[in-house]
């Protein structure tokens, strides 16, 4: 059961380690894009080429879906990258449901685990597997694997690596489950509250008031998607990627200098943030110097 390109890396590797796999659960297509086509999951198109069933539930409790998942008679349900389940759904196969997440839980329960790992400035992370049951995110650990996150890595280069690592670690629990050699733990209370709610725009306005390494964390901890972004000549500009000059601000924080050839740095408290790579509302993405030749600041 999953939607996205990560869900994608993990269904291979079962596949892979010849696992049964013997339905495919996602959501139902939608438009997308400028011309609003119809669109398929990542992991509806994967599973279509390689001629797996594919169950696309609007609702997961219409009772046609459950009597469809019944006459699979699934012995594990897989959940990667996918919608709250109700326990009619995670409770029906026989070794129940399990789950990958992203991070070391129960550290950044939550739709946007990878952003918020990078965005408050953390060294480390990992991905856990763990049984469902009805508070998300909460069910007995089954296994974990640890990892650091590069000082300059964005969230989507830690994605494309956890992806990997994820799917390896849930074919590796996949197996001990078959075997009966992992004893699923209840989650330990976290030492400190780290949470990962879905962002929204608001999470992705930069406050140039806040210290350089806070405003170099949340850019990075946002590219390439949502995306942060400030206001500039009265438009949104994205920026993707940036970095810090470490030298006391001679302007307010939130002003900018520029040389109007190669470089635009705005000031932040105690330091500036040079622009490398962004985005005009409207334009396409580009370099900073290709950026500064076509707009008049």
């Amino acid at each position: 059961m999953g939607t996205p390109e990560f869900a994608v890396a993990s269904l291979q590797a079962l596949l892979e380690a010849g696992k049964n796999v013997v339905a495919v659960v996602t959501a139902p297509d939608k438009p997308a894009g400028r011309g609003q086509q119809i669109s398929q999951s990542a992991i509806k198109q994967f599973a279509i080429a390689h001629d797996l069933p594919v169950l696309q539930p609007a609702k997961l409790k219409d009772p046609v879906f459950i009597e469809e998942l019944k006459s699979y008679e699934p012995e594990l349900q897989v959940v990667v990258a996918f919608r709250m389940l109700p326990e009619v759904v995670w409770n029906l196969p026989t070794l129940g449901t399990i789950n990958l997440h992203g991070s070391l839980l129960p550290d950044y329960r939550g739709a946007a685990p990878i952003n918020w790992a990078i965005i408050n400035g953390d060294k480390e992370t990992g991905v856990s597997t763990f049984k469902l049951k009805h508070e998300i995110d909460t069910g007995d650990l089954l296994l974990q694997d640890k990892f650091a996150i590069g000082d300059e890595e964005t969230a989507g280069e830690l994605h494309d690596r956890m992806k990997e690592i994820g799917a390896k670690l849930l074919v590796k629990t996949v197996d001990q489950l078959e075997k009966n050699h992992v004893q699923a733990k209840p989650q330990l209370a976290p030492k400190e509250e780290k949470h990962a709610p879905k962002l929204f725009k608001e999470d992705c306005k930069i406050n140039w008031n806040l210290p350089a390494i806070q405003i170099f964390n949340l850019v990075r901890g946002l590219s390439p998607y949502p995306t942060a972004f400030t206001t500039l000549l009265g438009k949104n500009l994205k920026i993707f990627r940036v970095r810090i000059e470490k030298i006391k601000p001679d302007i307010p924080a939130g002003n900018y200098s520029t040389d109007h050839k190669n470089f635009l740095k705005f000031a932040a408290t105690d330091g500036f943030i040079h622009l490398l790579e962004v985005q005009m509302e409207g334009k396409k993405k580009m370099g900073i110097e290709g950026f500064l030749r076509g707009v008049r600041l």
